[in-house]
């Protein structure tokens, strides 16, 4: 959106254990996953400071496990963080309880100075469906207790289960009250939809936060170790830091992780961006909770999980396949390119992935996370052609793909959560938006976003005044900062639209500002 382990199940055994080029890379990332000998020395961070400054975290949960994450930087905003120049073994454990009374499982794992001593410890062997505890150790430290859980291998008729999606958290331009209630919820699973950073340099005094930064952050990331100190301003955040130690989260990217709009490795702005590219894709890996990629430089970050029959979930990666837009970058003219079978949002791969799981998924409800947005926007009427070309508008050729394969799957169910765009649409999904009497077999709903244009009216008086032009968009509201509590059963899905009355301050009131039902068998939202 523009701006105006150790391997768990080798640990087990235990208890009853851009570097030069990509492929170095994702040696390195499964080299941290080997077994660590108990006699490994493990150096204090240099001047003692407590390493687990960015708290911990969890995510892509199946049946028997998930990822568990964190970073080992007493100094995050120092190069190299603070920590010695070699590799370091840290410990985890995963409990039923809290306290830790009873561990059922545990593991050493490599924190590796190449990858900014972070640590992604990918547990298999739990039970499904069950909620867990695990921490971290280093030396005499013990980081933040995380709270996680396990997916259903298979529901039931009262089978129910509820989430939240958020996007767009712009340090600079204000707090992350919304978090701050994001953790409150009762929830199973948080999506993050991308813009997790800006790609920018930040403001000596903070932006909206009024909270003077290092020099070293105010100039804008370039190479993997400015990145990472991005990565590490965000995530000090401790309201960000209280929602990932909550609930498991799944984690997808948009374009301010790498520079606006961008598509692919290219840039309008400066042509061919690999270089920046491959930096900022490592610190991502580096800073999520995500399984380790073949490579990290073009790092598969698309992915499923299933929640039993109740729920299928399709993360995205809607930028790194990418065609670059054939009618021109941002708000263009539609023209007949952008038609051509050749031209691709998600990429032939990504593509086949997607509808090959939409054919065989047996869930009752699927669920297409996307980080831009699928529905039209007409800017002008029949004054015109006018579209926004970052999202799918741009790509109308692949979106008709999209349409078709979920007709041709008898999809029974399908939704569509989408970030981006500092606003809520909830959009009636047609099979061909150039035919608006098309079947309608599908519903959008695009979350605002946590912080990004902080408490300025800007996208309300910008959009308002196309939606008249759009009779598929049944709700829009511009300028408002929150994030989409969602509740699915076998009936119907419910999203309610929870917003924060500024982000000026981080003990912001929570409310709800609307909320609708999307019913079985029947696409469509209605508010409520």
């Amino acid at each position: 959106m523009i701006s105006p382990a150790s391997h768990p199940s080798q640990a087990a055994m235990g208890r009853r254990s851009m570097l030069g080029v990509a492929g170095g890379v994702a040696g390195l990332a499964a080299l941290a996953q080997l077994p660590v000998g108990r006699s490994e020395a493990a150096p204090r961070p240099a001047g003692g400071d407590y390493p687990f400054t960015l708290g911990v975290a969890s995510g892509d949960p199946t049946p028997d496990g998930m990822v568990l994450w964190t970073r080992l930087v007493p100094k995050p905003f120092e190069a190299g963080g603070g920590m010695p120049r070699r590799k370091v073994a840290v410990q985890w454990q995963i409990a039923r309880d809290a306290r830790f009374r009873h561990v059922v499982m545990e593991g050493r794992s490599w924190a590796l100075p190449e990858l900014a001593h972070s640590v992604h410890v990918e547990v298999e062997g739990l039970a499904p469906d069950r909620e867990w505890f695990y921490r971290f150790r280093y030396r005499h430290d013990v980081s933040p207790v995380g709270r996680t859980r396990t997916t259903p291998r298979r529901t039931g008729r009262h089978a129910a289960m509820s989430f939240a999606f958020a996007s767009c958290q712009d340090w600079a331009s204000g707090y992350y009250s919304a978090l701050a209630h994001l953790a409150e919820e009762d929830l199973d699973l948080v999506l993050h939809l991308g813009d997790y950073v800006y790609e920018g340099g930040i403001p000596a005094d903070g932006g909206y936060r009024k909270t003077p930064v290092p020099a070293v952050l105010q100039t804008a990331p370039r190479d993997v170790e400015r990145w990472r100190m991005q990565y590490a301003l965000y995530k000090s955040d401790p309201d960000l830091q209280t929602a990932h130690a909550r609930f498991p989260w799944l984690v997808t990217w948009d374009d301010h992780e790498v520079q606006n709009d961008y598509a692919n490795t290219q840039s309008q702005y400066e042509g061919d961006i690999t270089a920046l590219r491959t930096a900022a894709y490592q610190a991502w890996y580096e800073h999520q909770p995500v399984r380790r990629p073949a490579n990290l430089a073009e790092p598969r970050i698309y992915r499923r999980v299933k929640w039993g029959g109740l729920a299928q979930f399709d993360l995205v990666d809607g930028r790194q396949y990418r065609s670059i837009p054939p009618c021109g970058w941002g708000e263009a003219d539609a023209c007949d390119a952008a038609y051509d079978p050749a031209v691709t949002m998600l990429g032939k791969d990504q593509e086949r992935w997607l509808y090959d799981g939409l054919k065989s998924s047996e869930a009752r409800w699927d669920v297409l996370a996307s980080n831009v947005m699928v529905g039209r926007l007409d800017h002008d009427g029949t004054a015109g052609d006018l579209l926004w070309h970052d999202a799918w508008d741009g790509f109308p050729a692949a979106r008709n793909r999209l349409t078709r394969a979920w007709q041709q799957a008898g999809t029974r169910n399908p939704v569509v959560l989408t970030g981006d765009w500092h606003s809520t649409f909830v959009n009636d999904i047609h099979a061909d938006f150039d035919r608006p009497d098309s079947k309608l077999l599908a519903t959008e709903f695009v979350g605002t976003s946590l912080s990004s244009n902080g408490d300025g009216e800007v996208y309300g008086p910008y959009y308002g005044p196309m939606i008249k032009f759009n009779p598929h968009i049944k709700f829009f509201d511009g300028d408002r900062r929150g994030y989409v509590r969602c509740r699915l059963d076998r009936d119907e899905l419910r999203t309610d639209l929870q917003m924060v009355t500024t982000v000026s301050r981080r003990d912001a009131p929570k409310y709800t500002h609307a909320s609708f039902v999307v019913e079985d068998g029947r696409p469509g939202a209605h508010k409520l």
